[in-house]
């Protein structure tokens, strides 16, 4: 199977040589890479690794019970293991770590008792575990790292290089050479029914098989599935199930704002405010704010209860649409089918990626919105999503006529050019927003 380089690892490289390096926190949803990555990053970068995983280890639980002392836990892994733990060339990894709180509290330990070692944990449901009442976490002592599906540019450089090191060069603001974006248009239309669970990709680049890929994402799925069971309590599960089995309806009206009358009729806030958190917390949904009000900063003037709800993956969504994966073949009857969501979940995706999990959206009432507002460098960038060629649309036109932005960004299929204010960028260029933003001013 086709190792996907990930883009983390020069991160993770960077932790790694830091002389104030802490103790590393990985997060992520489940199935997106995290042992893998961290695994790869020891074998590539240190002399050996030491693994402990807390589910599938559960005694190992005990250990950490009966003590925090680094030292003494070090000798105990390498009992354990069979092998020696030298500080600094041997990675410690441990992995679902949110399985054992008295793990959890000895980072704080390692960080400040010996710090010579390089520990690296890692859980799929840790935004859960550290906000769960009770919790114990050495606030300060750790350094944080999320890892998120595989991006468009990481899927293209594991599928063609070439391709990559063209996308690699569009560094400024011009027109991409029809040839090259014509392609590139292409790798996007495959990646949005594909997604970026390496697996998935990996599993496409080596086959090309789509019944293959359909497996997969309805293993994750209900892996995901399976963790609303485990880790939910029984009075929450029922609401929890109800959320997610709904959203990919909620998506799929032309207002995508998320109601509570359409998970169950006569549903309240009240009701299901906790199976959403829950959601957000293990990375499964990401949650975008509704704003009227275009201030900096955005936080402040975002509507609580108006906001929608994305999945953390387009190929995941396209899946709980139960999406024909032939549409990918036969030109544009995907974007016109599904009114341009998943084009939005791929753009929120890259958002999150690049910028963090709060992300806005614009509403004018009834008279207009606007997919994304981005809070960046001090300025408010309007991000209006169109799903092909057809970009006439008055939403964006009524916003910059309001308050004048000095720059705004139009996504779509077409080719990449500046009017005046009017950045228009094809949907493929969206992980290199930052880069063209600055380009562009």
């Amino acid at each position: 199977m086709v190792e996907i380089k990930r883009d983390i690892i020069d991160k993770l490289m960077a932790w790694k040589n830091s002389p104030r390096r802490k103790p590393l926190v990985l997060q992520g949803t489940r199935q997106v890479g995290k042992s893998w990555t961290l695994k790869m990053f020891g074998r590539d970068f240190f002399d050996d690794i030491v693994y402990i995983n807390f589910d599938t280890m559960p005694a190992v639980k005990e250990d950490f019970k009966r003590t925090k002392e680094p030292l003494k836990l070090v000798r105990q892994m390498e009992i354990m293991t069979g092998k020696t733990i030298a500080p600094s060339t041997t990675l410690i990894i441990l992995d679902e770590i949110q399985e054992c709180n008295d793990a959890l509290n000895s980072l704080k330990y390692f960080c400040e008792d010996a710090p010579e070692y390089a520990v690296v944990c890692a859980g799929s449901l840790l935004g859960v575990a550290l906000n769960r009442s009770g919790a114990s976490f050495p606030v300060g002592k750790v350094n944080f790292m999320t890892l998120y599906p595989v991006s468009f540019a990481e899927y293209l450089r594991a599928i063609d290089v070439q391709l990559y090191n063209a996308y690699q060069m569009i560094d400024n603001v011009m027109a991409v050479p029809e040839v090259i974006h014509q392609q590139l248009i292409d790798a996007y239309k495959v990646y949005l029914v594909l997604g970026g669970m390496p697996e998935a990709v990996s599993v496409y680049i080596d086959t090309k098989d789509w019944q293959e890929v359909k497996t997969i994402h309805d293993g994750i799925l209900q892996s995901y599935s399976l963790d609303f069971a485990k880790h939910i309590n029984n009075k929450d599960i029922p609401r929890v199930f109800q959320v997610w089995g709904n959203l990919q309806d909620q998506l799929a009206r032309e207002d995508k704002k998320f109601r509570y009358g359409d998970v169950q009729k006569g549903g309240r806030a009240r009701e299901y405010e906790g199976a959403i958190e829950w959601l957000c917390l293990a990375g499964l949904v990401h949650r975008v704010s509704a704003v009227e009000t275009p201030r900096l900063p955005l936080s402040a003037y975002k509507k609580s209860n108006a906001f929608k709800l994305y999945l953390n993956d387009v190929g995941l969504l396209g899946r709980k649409f139960n999406l024909d994966i032939s549409t990918v073949l036969t030109g544009d009857n995907l974007f016109t089918e599904f009114k341009g969501v998943m084009a939005e979940n791929y753009v929120l995706q890259s958002l999150v990626r690049q910028f963090g999990n709060e992300q806005y959206y614009w509403t004018s009432g009834n008279k207009a919105e606007v997919e994304f507002v981005l809070q960046t460098d001090n300025m408010i960038v309007p991000i209006e999503v169109k799903a092909d060629k057809n970009v006439t649309a008055k939403s964006l036109a009524y916003y910059r006529k309001q308050y004048s932005p000095n720059l705004s960004v139009r996504l779509s299929t077409l080719n990449m050019r500046k009017d005046d204010d009017l950045l228009n960028l094809p949907l493929y260029l969206v992980d290199k927003l930052g880069t063209l933003f600055t380009a562009s001013l």
